[in-house]
């Protein structure tokens, strides 16, 4: 009854002096919005990048080929051939000599543009095997993806991104039509769904201008060199392979398999014409990341909070001043110390929650409108809303208590004697 009591004259108090009230709430307001946001934000955009480490496998170490920088000075100043990048003899010695790694994929990659009737696109060939989509897994839109037929016949088929598709197909059908690859053509036969771009600092295999084909049919059609000419001078590369990806046979061994491919390739390669990434090494680095980039952007927003309690104590010891006849009064028709404690504490503690209920709407609706017009990812989790709530009731009782207990102490005899 006491504390049903307390609240009522809380409440009635403060809707006496709604205005001030009110503006009192803000700085709790913006406090706990500010933590809402800043949080979902944060979480929104190291969600993305880890679930795009995830894709890649955790299983996985990727290969790729970088050509060397004394490779690139030499090109600017003459026309010459580099030889650089993964070979297929590391590929065969990856798969038969480690023992902790299950199965390798190859991958070459050119350029060429894609043409199906009036309708043209540059597109990145990627010559691989049917394993490829098995270890980097993505949604498969119409038709199938490569088989093991089409490595052992060499069959002229191809697997195209939505984006090649809806650029070259947008007025055929989806399955079945010849897109000409340089002078070859190659039908038709799956789309897939493509999930390119860059998470936590690595590199999709992926691109959306992609066209998958059987590998050895790559290397038949268009030979190992690539030859690029420019005015007056011309390039040619003969890279073998430019990525190898590698799945290990337990979680536990990815790492040690790691530094054996790292021991291998420099037996095997006299420069540094390769790059090795490890998702799961970037998976934890991130995870680690978004946890320090959470704990900063809290403590940011925690300061908000701190100036909204800053606020709130100095509306109540005003409010002290100003109803200090009325303690008084109260104190005198046998009001005990911790009743009038009570009420200042309730006063500040409907403060606090109020607004930081307020704030928790306003936390909520920022990153949706971030997410709306700006295409940012955000993510409202709920330990951030209790985190907001559990600060903003701390606030209430540590700066409300002050207050309250110097309320409580005034002498009533002189409370009497206030005008």
């Amino acid at each position: 009854m006491r504390v049903s009591r307390n609240v009522l004259l809380g409440v009635k108090n403060l809707w006496r002096h709604r205005m001030r009230s009110m503006l009192t709430m803000l700085g709790v307001v913006f406090g706990v919005a500010s933590v809402v946001a800043m949080l979902a934000v944060g979480e929104g955009a190291s969600a993305q990048a880890l679930d795009q480490i995830r894709r890649l496998g955790s299983n996985n170490i990727l290969l790729s080929a970088i050509k060397p920088q004394e490779d690139e000075a030499a090109g600017q100043r003459r026309s010459r051939m580099s030889i650089y990048g993964l070979t297929y003899d590391d590929d065969a010695r990856l798969r038969e000599t480690l023992p902790g790694v299950r199965r390798t994929v190859p991958v070459k990659l050119i350029r060429k543009e894609g043409r199906l009737g009036s309708q043209t696109l540059q597109l990145r060939v990627v010559g691989t095997t049917p394993e490829w989509f098995a270890l980097v897994r993505r949604q498969v839109v119409a038709g199938r993806t490569l088989s093991q037929e089409d490595i052992e016949a060499f069959n002229p088929v191809c697997i195209l991104t939505e984006h090649g598709a809806r650029r070259l197909l947008a007025t055929k059908s989806s399955l079945g039509e010849s897109v000409k690859l340089g002078r070859d053509f190659f039908e038709v036969v799956g789309i897939v769904a493509s999930e390119a771009g860059t998470g936590g600092g690595i590199q999709t295999p992926d691109q959306e201008v992609d066209v998958y084909i059987p590998i050895n049919v790559l290397r038949q059609c268009f030979g190992e060199m690539v030859v690029q000419r420019s005015t007056g001078s011309s390039t040619r590369e003969l890279v073998q392979l430019h990525q190898i990806i590698v799945e290990v046979k337990s979680i536990e061994h990815v790492e040690t398999t790691a530094a054996a491919i790292e021991r291998m390739l420099k037996r095997f390669h006299k420069k540094a014409d390769y790059q090795i990434r490890v998702p799961l090494a970037l998976l934890r680095q991130a995870e680690e990341t978004k946890r320090t980039f959470n704990i900063v952007l809290g403590s940011i927003a925690g300061i908000s909070l701190l100036v909204g309690g800053i606020g709130i104590m100095n509306i109540m010891l005003a409010s002290v001043t100003e109803r200090t006849r009325e303690i008084g009064i109260r104190r005198a028709v046998g009001a005990r110390r911790k009743q009038i404690v009570g009420q200042f504490l309730v006063e500040t503690l409907v403060l606090s929650f109020l607004g930081g209920l307020l704030g928790i709407g306003l936390g909520i609706f920022v990153p949706w409108l971030i997410e709306h017009f700006a295409g940012m990812p955000t993510r409202v989790t709920p330990w951030s809303v209790m985190l907001a709530v559990g600060i903003s009731g701390v606030v209430g009782v540590l700066f409300g208590l002050y207050p309250a207990v110097r309320a409580a102490n005034v002498d009533p005899i002189v409370a009497l004697r206030h005008e």
